[in-house]
């Protein structure tokens, strides 16, 4: 049986929402080893003077912790 993680994230970009969850994925790949997966559990965003400015996403994000015997 496998077990796995879940940590909770905020991504953020100037891109867009896609861009901010790769961006919290890249982050996160440099110290999590086998990421299984992702939720997106809200997406948000600064504004100014009518305009996005900052997207921000808040994921969960699973990963492989060992096998169970």
């Amino acid at each position: 049986m496998a077990v796995a993680k879940v940590i909770e994230l905020v991504g953020e970009s100037d891109k867009g929402w896609q861009d901010a969850v790769q961006n919290a994925l890249n982050e996160a790949s440099k110290t999590i080893d086998n990421i299984t997966g992702i939720e997106v559990t809200n997406m948000t965003a600064n504004v100014n003077y009518n305009q996005i400015v900052e997207y921000k996403v808040n994921i969960k994000l699973a990963f492989g912790v060992h096998e169970q015997r």
